[in-house]
């Protein structure tokens, strides 16, 4: 539905968090009041938005009006830690943070194991979602991890067992992933063969080689050259492994993109348990039907922390711009905007605008983003308006 002077009648404000400052549902608020002030008559929808990373969870039980719950499980070296999951109003899907069991910031406090490290906690937490017998999907957002396990330790957790050549299990963690010689299922949670899994990604890394799982994000994790050539081999002989037991020719495993993603996590689950790796933008707009939310909009407000060439490679931004009507105008609300007006018309963007209100320092933009969101969406659609008369 396009835009016209006429009336516009539905806004949706579908901005990402601006991180530092306002969660996606407070950017929203902030938006929806900016816009009242200008469109008063019009019908306002907020959608929270993520692109799959830090903040998903709660975006998605925001725009479906649901509250976290909260299981104990294990963090990435084997110690309890409380996890927060989700599940949609109609109890049919599932989401996890990975990070919630096998995150960097829940092992800092200790010298970094990155040989140890594994995904048996995110495991636990699918348990928990795989009890509910209404359960049919599981959203699992990946990053921030602190292992490098090829998603061997969540499988384990499910019931799965990796051998070594004398059919004893082998070690957790990425350390252990050379001497794997075969996998057992017996006894594999059956439901995790019946729920669909979608893994939702912002990396398009491959699982080995110079972009892959150990060589890029090893360091982050305290993996030292040695470690990395270990972890590097260790997913190299598991996509090995793993293309044996399946018929998948195993180079294609290694050079997958995506599959490189937090430590590697998608291999074994998508050879598995057929998982599907997404964009972490789009998974979260089918979860939220984005497309039919914003298919009758006169107008979109979007945004996040920082508008720069980033916005345009899969973020929530481009992902908005993607799924509205062509013919809706889409302004951009951000704390910076570093891309200029021929570029934004190029990316299919109306306008963009900064809510700093001039010189002004970081820790005051912070404190006063909802404020300032709220102003400069006024602002916004007020000149929209004038444009339009």
């Amino acid at each position: 539905m396009s835009t016209t002077a006429a009336a516009v009648q539905r806004i949706v404000c579908v901005p990402d968090s601006f991180k530092g400052s306002v969660t996606a549902a407070e950017a929203a608020a902030a938006m929806a009041r900016g816009a009242r002030q200008v469109f008063g008559a019009a019908e306002i929808v907020e959608v929270p938005f993520a692109d799959g990373g830090e903040g998903t969870l709660e975006a998605l039980l925001a725009a479906w009006g649901r509250s976290a719950q909260t299981l104990e499980v294990s963090d990435a070296l084997g110690r309890p830690v409380t996890a927060q999951y989700g599940r949609s109003a109609d109890g049919r899907t599932g989401v996890i943070e990975a990070a919630q069991g096998n995150g960097l910031p829940q092992v800092s406090d200790v010298a970094p194991q990155p040989l140890r490290a594994d995904t048996f906690g995110v495991g636990l937490i699918a348990r928990a979602l795989l009890d509910d017998p209404d359960c049919a999907e599981i959203l699992l957002c990946i990053g921030g991890s602190a292992s490098t396990d090829g998603g061997t330790g969540l499988l384990r957790a499910l019931g799965a067992e990796f051998l070594d050549s004398a059919g004893d299990p082998v070690a957790p963690g990425g350390g252990g992933l050379s001497q794997i010689s075969s996998v057992d299922l017996t006894d594999l949670d059956p439901r995790a063969r019946t729920v669909e899994w979608r893994i939702a990604v912002d990396v398009d890394n491959p699982l080995t080689g110079e972009r892959g799982a150990a060589a890029v994000f090893g360091p982050q994790k305290g993996a030292t050259s040695e470690d990395i050539r270990l972890l590097d081999d260790g997913l190299d002989h598991l996509a090995e492994v793993l293309g044996a037991e399946s018929g998948t020719d195993p180079q294609r495993l290694r050079e997958t993109p995506g599959f490189g993603a937090a430590g590697g996590m998608p291999l074994a689950l998508s050879v598995l348990l057929g998982a599907r790796v997404l964009p972490g933008s789009q998974m979260v707009a089918e979860a939220l039907d984005l497309r039919g939310t914003l298919a009758q909009a006169d107008l979109v407000i979007t945004g996040e922390g920082s508008l720069d060439a980033q916005s345009l490679g899969g973020k929530v931004v481009q992902a908005v711009r993607r799924y509205a009507p062509s013919e809706t105008a889409v302004l951009v609300i951000a704390g910076g905007v570093q891309l200029g007006a021929a570029q934004c018309r190029e990316a299919g963007l109306t306008a963009a605008f900064s809510i700093a209100p001039g010189a002004a320092s970081l820790q005051d933009l912070l404190r006063r983003a909802p404020e300032l969101i709220e102003e400069t969406t006024a602002q916004a659609c007020g000149l929209l308006r004038h444009s339009l008369s």
